[in-house]
């Protein structure tokens, strides 16, 4: 469990873009669940999410086609909401951070930490643009 403090600003990176923080199960199934599309984004303290994931996300909400509904959960502090989301998730396996496209309740797009890792945030934004262009 990291401390508040270390992931508040990892948290507001994403909360002042949009993305909804989720914190229990109830509201990851209650998200996720929702008509419509939904982009779950697993957030991490590692670099990776700094330099890559968080950056691709915020860019890929600059396209006309984009979803209905953004949510996040952190890995390592959200246990009970990662776990929920990582449920909906099969068959990956877990991974953060990590992005998910659900579609009424479907799992449709994934892109996984090793999607992530090691790759411009440009091009991780290109590929979720792709998703949002072909299901919302």
């Amino acid at each position: 469990m990291y401390p508040a403090e270390l992931v508040k600003p990892m948290r507001d990176d994403l909360a002042s873009a949009g993305f909804e923080e989720l914190y229990t199960a109830e509201a990851v199934e209650s998200a996720i669940g929702k008509k419509g599309t939904t982009l779950v984004v697993v957030n991490s303290v590692c670099g990776c999410a700094a330099a890559n994931a968080r950056p691709a996300a915020k860019m890929s909400l600059m396209n006309d086609n984009k979803p209905d509904h953004t949510v996040t959960v952190f890995a390592g502090v959200d246990t009970e909401a990662v776990n929920a989301a990582r449920n909906l998730m099969i068959p990956f396996p877990p991974s953060s951070p990590s992005m998910a496209l659900f579609k009424d309740g479907e799992l449709v797009h994934m892109i996984e930490r090793h999607h992530i890792e090691g790759r411009p945030a440009e091009i991780i934004a290109e590929n979720l643009t792709e998703a949002y262009n072909e299901f919302c």
